[in-house]
């Protein structure tokens, strides 16, 4: 089974990369010359992905009309201006966009650099309906760039995920998954967390991981870019030539 729809965590207002996010919204910060959000649309494009739907929220008409210019993956804009829905709150509202499969889910403020064979075909190879709710992408603190906050799961022998309390023997969860949509069966529509359903999943034994192999970039403030930078060119760190300003091109809310 290869997802044909995503849903791509666009709507958080950054306020840790203020001052660039004070004229831009997170989603468009460029690294190495390409907007984040262009990093993983890319990689959803490359992985045969035909549609994919980005919330907006903070400085909402930048983000639609950069992806206006995009081919493929066909977009579809699902507008939160009217209030903030966070992680689950969006795909709920989404999902009349994405269709009754599995979907492909992406942080818009994080992405990866593969080694080898690409993460999100791999992910969908390790896809079982049978087994799983929810499948996460996870990856090691050594392959991580720009992550501060600890790791967030342990992987049993057969890929089951437990909450790590912060354990360094743990995982990281790397800003893309595959989900069912039954999950979201009866969710409230107002605002909440996917981390709920993460842990449903788990008393239930259906949350899996799947560890990738690359290097794994999150950007949450201005100082973050030289490392994210460095990481994709292979340059060593400098500092950042990047400035609040109409140049350029979520982790955080």
């Amino acid at each position: 089974m290869k997802p044909k729809t995503a849903m791509v965590l666009a709507a958080g207002l950054g306020k840790r990369m203020r001052p660039i996010t004070d004229t831009m919204p997170k989603p468009l910060v460029k690294i190495a010359g390409k907007a984040l959000l262009d990093w993983g649309l890319d990689s959803l494009e490359a992985a045969g992905v035909a549609s994919a739907v980005v919330n907006v929220h903070y400085l909402p008409e930048q983000i639609i009309a950069h992806v206006a210019g995009r081919r493929a993956p066909k977009i579809d804009i699902s507008d939160e201006r009217a209030g903030l829905l966070d992680s689950a709150g969006g795909i709920v509202k989404a999902l009349p966009f994405l269709g009754g499969e599995p979907f492909y889910i992406i942080n818009a403020d994080t992405f990866w650099i593969d080694s080898g064979e690409p993460s999100l075909e791999r992910l969908a190879l390790a896809w079982d309906a049978a087994r799983m709710d929810i499948l996460l992408m996870v990856t090691d603190l050594d392959s991580a760039i720009g992550h501060c906050v600890g790791t967030d799961f342990l992987v049993a022998p057969d890929g089951a995920l437990h909450r790590s309390k912060g354990d360094p023997a743990g995982l990281i969860y790397a800003g893309a998954a595959i989900i069912d949509p039954r999950i979201f069966k009866d969710a409230p529509e107002g605002p909440h967390s996917i981390n709920a359903y993460f842990d449903k999943a788990i008393d239930a034994g259906r949350l899996f991981g799947m560890k990738m192999r690359g290097r794994w970039i999150t950007v949450g403030t201005p100082d973050a870019i030289p490392a994210a930078e460095a990481a994709v060119t292979g340059a060593p760190a400098t500092a950042s030539a990047q400035k609040s300003g109409p140049i350029f091109g979520k982790h955080d809310a």
